[in-house]
């Protein structure tokens, strides 16, 4: 009984690595948000959600990966801005459910092939202001890169 104990605990340990081994990954968090990352790690991309510590919604998400679906839609293009010095365009996107969701998605190059698609979602036009500045403080970290 105790070996399976330990068998299980040691799993959950070893589960928790990896989830803040790839975490390690994601972009930096902005300095004093009270934010924390919720890490997908799939075979060739990282999925980000940033989460409020307070009442566990999500702030923003980035996808980081070779290559992105998302594709630029002039018509929908919304604010200018900037993350981690690099110049973006931020365009409206939708949410498949519809209801009262703001969204704006942009597209960041991290070099050669690699990319961070930011996701910004929202019930309010302010709390989309809110979490869009959030996801600009960001900064991404050298693995995120990429060497190619």
């Amino acid at each position: 009984m105790k070996s399976k104990w330990l068998l299980l605990a040691g799993l959950l340990w070893s589960g928790h690595a990896l989830a803040q081994g790839a975490a390690e990954n994601c972009p930096e968090l902005p300095s004093g948000a009270e934010l924390t990352w919720d890490v997908v790690n799939g075979p060739d991309f990282l999925f980000c959600r940033a989460i409020r510590i307070d009442d566990g919604s999500q702030a923003f998400s980035v996808m980081l990966g070779r290559d992105s679906s998302f594709r630029a839609d002039r018509s929908l293009r919304e604010e200018d801005g900037r993350i981690d010095g690099h110049k973006v365009r931020w365009y409206r996107g939708e949410v498949a459910t519809g209801g009262d969701v703001h969204v704006r998605e942009t597209l960041v190059e991290l070099g050669r092939r690699h990319t961070a698609h930011i996701v910004v979602r929202a019930d309010s036009e302010a709390r989309l202001a809110e979490n869009r500045m959030l996801a600009e403080r960001v900064r991404f970290r050298a693995t995120a890169m990429g060497g190619d």
